[in-house]
This record gives C-alpha cells, sequence and structure tokens, in this order.
C-alpha cells in the first residue's frame, strides 16, 4: 500500500511517501480502508520531537481517521466488511480501573494512533475492533475525519470536564482551530453566550459563522480586557484553552468568580507561572482535559448526522501531498482543518 512514514524528527522532519507492506488485522483487530484522515497539530509535535514519548521510526502518523471495514480478524463478529467507521484515536486496554467506568481517555495503558502505533496517513490501518465507532450514513468520511478528534476534544471539555450550564459566558481560544470550532458550536447548542478570539479578520469570520455571539481580536495586547468588557466587566464562566503558556495566564484575567479554565494543550509553552491568590481566593478551578471518550465521539458524530455541528474543512490534500499539508498547518495558512484523503 502507499503510506506517508516520518523517517527522522526535526522541523520539518522526513516524510516519505512510499510503498510499504500492507498491515495485517491480528486476532481482535480490523483492517479498515482509509478514506479520509485529518492533520492535527499532534502530528507537528511528533514530528518535531516534542511529545514526551520516545519514537519509534519509521512511523505512519495521522490520527484523525475514518473509512470502510475491509475485513475481520479472528475473534470479531460486531463488524463487517463494508461498515463505514470513524476510529477513536486513543487506543485503551478496556481493562483498567479507568476504562471500566468509561474514562477511556485516561487509560492507564493508552496508546496513540500515529504516535505510538501506525496510524492513518496511508490506504489501510489495522486497529482494534474496540477502537471502532459507527459513522453514521449521512455523514461524509472527511466530516468524520475532521471533527472525530478535535470535536470529540471539544465535547469532553464541555460536556464532561467543565459541564457547560445553559446561560454561562464561554470564551473560546482561537475559535478557528479545530478544537475552537467544535468548542463554539458545542457551547452555544448547549445554551451558552460565546465569546471566542482570532488573530486575523479571516479567523474572527470563521468564529462569527460558527455562532460565536462576540469576537475579539487577540492580536492586541488588551483583548483581556476586552472579553471582560463584553460580560460588563463580570468574566466568564468557562474557558475552553488549548494553547498554553502566556494566553492560559492571560485567561485568568478573563474569569468570572467560581469560573473554570479546561485545557488541552500547550502549544505555546507548557510551562506557566499561576498567581495562586486570586485563583483561591476567587475560588477559581484549572481543569486538565486530555482526549476524549467513546461516549464523546458517538455524541459528535450524532450531533453531526442531525445537522448541529458542522466541520470547517480548509483543504483536502492527497496522500502525496501530505509535506505540504504539514506545512500548512505550521505555517498557520489555514482556516479550519486539514484533511489528507488517500
Amino acid at each position: 500500500m502507499k503510506a506517508v512514514q516520518l523517517i527522522s524528527q526535526g522541523v520539518p522532519g522526513v516524510l516519505k511517501y512510499h510503498d510499504v507492506p500492507d498491515p495485517i488485522a491480528a486476532p481482535g483487530e480490523v483492517l479498515v480502508r482509509v478514506k479520509a484522515c485529518g492533520l492535527n497539530r499532534l502530528d507537528l509535535w511528533f514530528e518535531e520531537g516534542g511529545l514526551p514519548v520516545p519514537p519509534q521510526l519509521p512511523r505512519i502518523p495521522g490520527g484523525e481517521i475514518s473509512g470502510e471495514v475491509l475485513s475481520l480478524g479472528a475473534g470479531v463478529s460486531e463488524w463487517k466488511p463494508g461498515d463505514r467507521v470513524a476510529i477513536q484515536s486513543n487506543l485503551f486496554c478496556g481493562q483498567c480501573e479507568f476504562c471500566l467506568r468509561g474514562e477511556e481517555s485516561i487509560c492507564l495503558k493508552g496508546q496513540l494512533l500515529g504516535v505510538q502505533r501506525d496510524g492513518g496517513f496511508a490506504e489501510l490501518i489495522a486497529v482494534p475492533a474496540s477502537a471502532l465507532v459507527k459513522l453514521p450514513d449521512n455523514v461524509a468520511f472527511e466530516t468524520a475525519a475532521a471533527l472525530t478528534l478535535a470535536s470529540s476534544t471539544a465535547m469532553h471539555m464541555l460536556a464532561n470536564r467543565a459541564k457547560v450550564r445553559q446561560g454561562d459566558w464561554v470564551l473560546v481560544i482561537g475559535g478557528n482551530s479545530g478544537v475552537g470550532a467544535g468548542a463554539i458550536q458545542i457551547a452555544k447548542e448547549l445554551g451558552a453566550y460565546v465569546i471566542s478570539t482570532g488573530s486575523t479578520e479571516a479567523k474572527r469570520t470563521v468564529a462569527t459563522s460558527l455562532g460565536a455571539h462576540h469576537v475579539v481580536d487577540s492580536s492586541q495586547s488588551n483583548w483581556p480586557e476586552l472579553v471582560r468588557n463584553i460580560t460588563q466587566k463580570r468574566g466568564v464562566d468557562i474557558i475552553v484553552e488549548h494553547v498554553g503558556g502566556e494566553v492560559l495566564q492571560k485567561c485568568f484575567t478573563c474569569l468570572a468568580r467560581g469560573g473554570t479554565i479546561v485545557t488541552c494543550g500547550a502549544t505555546a509553552g507548557r510551562d506557566v507561572a499561576l498567581n495562586l491568590w486570586p485563583l483561591f481566593v476567587k475560588e477559581q478551578k484549572l481543569i486538565g482535559s486530555y482526549g476524549r471518550n467513546r461516549a464523546d465521539i458517538s455524541t459528535v458524530l450524532e450531533w453531526a448526522a442531525n445537522g448541529k455541528i458542522k466541520a470547517v474543512i480548509d483543504k483536502i490534500f492527497p496522500l502525496a501531498e501530505t509535506r505540504e499539508a504539514y506545512n500548512a498547518l505550521r505555517e498557520r495558512r489555514v482556516l479550519g482543518k486539514v484533511v489528507i484523503r488517500p
């Protein structure tokens, strides 16, 4: 089969598009023909060597996968060839204490597709049958690839970790991003008033088109003040943050008493200084959120089928042009998701 492998890490790393042996479904696994695979910031971190995971190269990246079941490994009976599926990127053991209570995102033996195991920048992929989620007939493969990881991450943040209430003020950092675009739509659907940020007019337009009630210019150093002005100086109840660094620090300025920041990323820096006094005096919360549970993916796909959430896709690249897709995402030349189609 044709695939893209990361041969060596760097900025940029060496990506090679070539023929590799077809994967074989082991017992308990399913062979899937990949129809689409989203490109995620995680793929850039892996390419750069920025993940705290020892690399085993060469590796096929890509974790946002949708496709059709091609064949079944021994012992698999719940799927059949031709089934349309999305694939959960955070593989889980199904046996540890966290998996047994439906919290696969913090599985003790979890692995990431495209990092610790070959991913979806290929024509075929073999994965555990437990990682498959049924794809509704009216949801396109490209839509699923754009939503299954990023928007399920946002769903996990807002419906599981922070739990938006009707009438809450929710600030979504970077509404143009995959997580941001999902978070705007999810928060609004759950009854929140949504403020988002964007560093360019084009990015702010995307956030507005997704339903944000207000969008502020994050290229201005006083953007937290602009957020507070919108809320009559009160501040927001929940902040969806996925950048880290100075952005996370500034988010505390936007937060209301009793408010919550839920964060899932650290693109701009992992080490953050924290002023504890306002945190405990105002009874604020900083919550980590990692990945998603199976229920989050199922909900996102159901919402997509019902028109409650849509994918924002900037461009679809053929598999042979995966390097250009990486460059576009790294150079921030995209508005929404980038999808690779074998």
